[in-house]
């Protein structure tokens, strides 16, 4: 389950802080200093928390609610890349190298983001080293989410790219369950794989139908997730159309009428 922080103000509570798995390790006194320097802001559904090739001048957390990456393709068309959830921290590539935000983050939902400064940050890379090797970690994890994403963004069948969004995104529970938490809005998921919601809305309903998926409340259940691999992987069968040549014999003259003796 992942961590909730709702309380806001202008600065966050070292206690609620180390529900944050980045965080977790830290001693009291750099908590406290963490907890000190970030500063906590509530986001409206669909408002900007972050523009690309704005400043990187700070670490970001997500305290609760959902965060959605972007960008914009160079004919304009915005393009989901990625999801954030609460106990997420983004914003690091700019943190460590000082250049501008790579993206674009919206809020899916109300958020609150905590930001802490890239000075602060930097003195928590070097004076912690299991916050630095899990930074290390997540940035290479990163690196090959967004490689498997856009080759996602390149399957030709918008069916299979809604099956193949759903795979990315599942993650097992305890006892086995398949799960996709928070589901996105039909809307963000046809903003996240370019088209158009009234077609997403038709193969989630397509896949509901065939009991592959069930929803239940903001999560989408696998029932059966051997077939919605297999759709991600594949797509939809093709049914192959045997021709059959039918041959049309020649007329046949018709025989002579009899003729009347004279």
């Amino acid at each position: 389950m992942q961590p909730q922080i709702e309380s806001i103000g202008p600065s966050a509570d070292p206690l609620q802080l180390r529900k944050i798995p980045l965080l977790s390790s830290l001693t009291d006194e750099q908590i406290t200093r963490v907890a000190a320097d970030m500063r906590l802001r509530q986001y409206a559904r669909r408002e900007t928390v972050i523009h690309k090739g704005s400043p990187g001048s700070a670490l970001l957390f997500l305290l609760s609610g959902q965060l959605q990456v972007v960008d914009v393709t160079e004919d304009g068309r915005a393009v989901g890349l990625n999801l954030f959830n609460a106990g997420d921290f983004f914003g690091e590539i700019a943190v460590v190298d000082g250049g501008p935000r790579s993206a674009t983050v919206t809020a899916l939902n109300t958020a609150v983001v905590g930001t802490l400064p890239r000075a602060t940050a930097l003195w928590l890379f070097s004076h912690c080293p299991s916050v630095a090797e899990r930074i290390l970690a997540h940035m290479a994890a990163k690196i090959r989410s967004e490689s498997q994403f856009r080759t996602l963004l390149g399957i030709q069948s918008i069916f299979q790219r809604v099956c193949a969004l759903l795979e990315f995104y599942k993650r097992t529970q305890p006892g086995g369950l398949e799960v996709v938490e928070n589901l996105p809005t039909q809307q963000d998921i046809a903003i996240m794989i370019n088209t158009s919601r009234e077609t997403v809305s038709r193969v989630l309903a397509d896949l509901s139908q065939r009991g592959i998926v069930e929803k239940d409340m903001r999560r989408l259940i696998i029932r059966h997730p051997q077939e919605l691999r297999n759709l991600a992987q594949q797509g939809e069968p093709v049914l192959r159309v045997t021709r059959i040549t039918v041959r049309r014999q020649a007329p046949q003259p018709a025989p002579p009428r009899p003729t009347k003796e004279s």
